[in-house]
This record gives C-alpha cells, structure tokens and sequence, in this order.
C-alpha cells in the first residue's frame, strides 16, 4: 500500500516542507522500509512558532467557548471524513493492527467532541462575602501558549488529549509528535487548519528531541508543558521547566500490576486480559505487565495463558489476519531479548515465546514467563512489549506489598468476585487508576494519570481541562 502522507511542519498557519533542512527518515516496522523523509525544525521555526503561538492566544483564548467549540466540532466531520485513511496511515508509521489504529481514531473523535463541550464548562464561583456591598469572585482562565511532547505509541490518541484540551480551555499549543510516528498528528493537523482553526493556535514541530525541548522550554513564552512518555525525560522536561516555572503535567511511565483470585472464573479472566497485554504489542503505558495470580488457580491461569498466546497471529498490521502487529524499532527488539536473557539468568522458565520472529520487520513473539526472580529486570522496569511474567501469591494482603513494591503506579487490574477483597484492593494499590473485573480504563470523561514516579496531573475528564487554567479571585466592592 502506498504512503500518501507528506510529513510538514505546521508553523503560524503554514506547513513547511522539508527543502533546505535536515531530515529524519520514517520507517515502516513491519517491512524496514523508508516512508517518508520526517522535517527537523532549525532555530528559526521554533522562533516562530513560540511568536506565533503567543500572538494567537490573544486572539483564541478571547474566543467565547461556543465558538472554540464550533472549530472544533467541524475537525471532527473532516476527520470522520478520513477516518480510514488515517487509520491506516497510523498502522504503517507505527505498526499496529488496522482494528486497532480504527479504534485510536474513533477514540481522537470522540476526545475531541467532549473537549469542545466541556470547554463551555470551565466554571468559577461565587464566594458568600464577610461585607455585604462585596462581591468575591473566582473565575477560570486559559493559562496561556502551552508546549506539548507525546510519546509513539499512540499517534492520534496521545496528540489529540493534548491538542484537544489545550484548544478547549482557550490555549494555543505547540506540540512536538514523536518522530517515529509524526504522519497521523499532522493528518490531523490538517483536518483542524481546514476546520478554521486560526492561524498560530496549532503548531507542530519535529526535530532531536533533547534540542527542541531544551529551545522551547527556555523561554517565557509557554506557560505550560505537558509530556507523554518515559519517567526519565519526564523528570529531564520538569527540570528545564523549572527555571521559568511552567505548570507541568507529567504522564510518564507504568508497570500496571494484575491480581487475580481465586473466587474467579478463569477462562473469562482469560479472554478479558490476554488480547488486552497484546494490544499494541504490549507497548502501552497501562498494558497488564506484572501478572499475580493466587496459588489454587495459577496453574490453570498460567496453562490458559500459552494456550491463548499460542494463537496470536504476527504480522503486517494491513492485513486482516494479523492479532499483534511488529515493535516500533529495532531497539526494542533488543529490550525484549535484554529482558528474557536476564529472567533466564537468574532462574526463569520460558513457557512460551522468547525470540524475535522473521527476517524483516520488528516482530517479537508473545512470551510467558514463569518462576521468576524478584530481582528479574522484566519485574522491575516496565517492558513495554509483548513479555507475560506470572507469579503466584497466597493472599491479597502478599499480592498488594508486591504490586506496590515499584515507584510507579499508574493503572492496575483486579479480578475478584469477592467485594470485600475489590474494596481492600481498590483502597491498597498505590496508582492512579483501578480497574476491577474489565479492561477499560481510558475514556474522554474520566481523569487518566499516576501516582508517585509515574508523574502528576490528569489528561482527560474535567481535570484534563483544569491542567490548562489558571484560578484568578477577584473581590469588588462597587464604589469606595
């Protein structure tokens, strides 16, 4: 199929073309060839987009909400217009399946239409006054031009919680999509400039990440950073933000813990969790990535688990076919196999899997992992691929101590049918996000973030919207 996407930078209004700057080529992981050549922004750009985008927040952040919303709502026709187009851009940019890059944009449409809704709702409030002739006001007000980095492994999702929520709360933003999957976030780029979207509100630029970061942040412009990706570059962009006291909000990394009873019906727990760990070959945030399963069912768990893993069709995205589709890189082919051979090092058992697949593309196969070492790297740094490391536990007060034993805590799953343990769980686990008996745990209405290590801040639901406000009181008193 063929690539039709130019990759442009989207600054002040106008996209720009590669001519005259240095280039960063855009691999396809499922065949290793080269899409399309990715623009890296020089000094000049960066300039411009930062004049830009603070010229245009006088002009947006004055828009009223009805109208911001009404831009919005039109991108959203333009993009269900290209919806599979853009799906299918996304899975040959950053290979996951067709059905999955189809959902992504299903969930960037429907992000962005409770975005322009809730933006007529960034309510203040009346405060009762000790003088009686007083008024004490509190009102809600855009915080200003914001700077935003995402992560690859959700091109359009990742994109559009920033884009989305900056726009409705009256913000200009400029991003920085990841350079290996930059296509999708300027196909949606295009659907908002065409939407009327005035010029400097949206501006999109590529290049070294550490170089673009260190420029942007430096200067007083953005009043506001927001970041997708690893706890380490999250800790790095609130250092440089520090200096001019940016809001951060900071959704870093995961290594979202499974605990599963014994009071449950293993083979349902099966078919929730098992294509949940597959989904985007395991490289999510809140994919399931440490498995505890009690002594009277993990035999059962572990025997269902190689046996569903078993059938997961590798392949090319594009394909019907497919189940899980290559890692983004090659580096993460070398995580993959860094992660076993230290859990077969220090005593683990290979139940399944363990080896890359194929001589071209990035495909690792699902791997179950069993008698591991507490020490076992694939227990203690999150793995972002398709590795399945399970443990047995006795109680639920052991399986807690274990799930919190990590500095992250972003999303975890329970599986019981017993309320009182559900309740326990849900009060013990030391994360942002507690998913009891299903999978779902990411909907434009709902606060998405960690706790601890795992960053600050909410994306989505009304708290998404109040990372990009500022609370300013006002008390009056008519006349002196």
């Amino acid at each position: 199929m063929e690539f039709n996407q130019d990759i442009k930078l989207l600054i002040d209004g106008k996209w720009i073309q590669s001519s005259e700057r240095d280039t960063l080529p855009l691999i396809n992981p499922a065949t290793e060839e080269i899409l399309s050549n990715v623009p890296i922004a020089n000094d000049k750009d960066l300039d411009n987009s930062l004049i830009s985008s603070h010229k245009a927040f006088k002009i947006w952040s004055k828009f009223p909400p009805l109208k911001r919303q009404s831009i919005m709502l039109k991108a959203v026709e333009i993009i269900k217009a290209r919806q599979e187009e853009i799906a299918k851009t996304l899975t040959m940019e950053m290979g996951k399946t067709l059905r999955e890059s189809r959902q992504e944009i299903n969930q960037v449409i429907e992000t962005t239409i409770w975005c322009a809704e809730e933006g007529k709702r960034t309510y203040g409030r009346i405060i009762p006054s000790r003088d009686s002739q007083a008024r004490q006001m509190v009102f809600k007000e855009p915080i200003g031009p914001v700077v935003a980095f995402v992560a690859w492994n959700f091109p359009g999702g990742n994109f559009i919680r920033k884009v989305a929520s900056a726009l409705a709360a009256g913000c200009t933003i400029i991003i920085k999509p990841s350079e290996e999957t930059p296509a999708t976030a300027v196909a949606l780029g295009e659907c908002f400039m065409e939407a009327g979207l005035p010029f400097g509100v949206l501006n999109i630029v590529f290049g070294i990440p550490d170089k673009i970061s260190r420029y942007l942040l430096a200067s007083p412009i953005p009043k506001a950073v927001t970041f997708t990706g690893s706890v380490e570059v999250g800790k790095h962009l609130q250092s440089l933000s520090s200096n001019t006291l940016k809001k951060c909000t900071l959704e870093l990394g995961g290594h979202a813990p499974v605990i599963i009873c014994d009071d449950v019906d293993v083979d349902k727990v099966l078919a929730k969790i098992a294509p949940w760990k597959f989904r985007n070959s395991g490289q999510v945030c809140i994919s399931p990535s440490r498995f505890f399963v009690q002594d009277e069912i993990y035999k059962k768990f572990v025997d269902g688990f190689v046996n569903i893993s078993r059938q997961i069709k590798l392949g090319n995205g594009l394909e019907d076919s497919t189940d899980m589709g290559p890692l983004i890189f090659e580096k993460q082919l070398r995580k993959m196999e860094i992660f076993v051979e230290d859990a077969k090092s220090k005593g683990s058992s290979i139940n399944l899997g363990g080896k890359k697949i194929g001589n071209k593309g990035y495909f690792y196969e699902p791997t179950v992992l069993t008698n591991l070492s507490s020490k076992s790297r694939v227990l203690n740094e999150e793995p972002f691929g398709p590795l399945v490391p399970i443990l047995p536990f006795k109680d639920i007060e052991e399986a807690t101590e274990k799930s919190n034993s990590l500095s992250v805590g972003l999303a975890s799953y329970v599986f019981t049918e017993n309320q009182k343990n559900a309740h326990f769980l849900g009060s013990n686990l030391n994360v942002g996000i507690v998913c009891v008996n299903h999978t779902i745990v990411s909907v434009p209405e709902a606060p998405f973030g960690g706790v601890d290590e795992s960053g600050y801040g909410k994306e989505n639901g009304i708290e998404g919207l109040e990372s990009f406000l500022k609370t300013k009181y006002i008390s009056e008193i008519p006349s002196i």
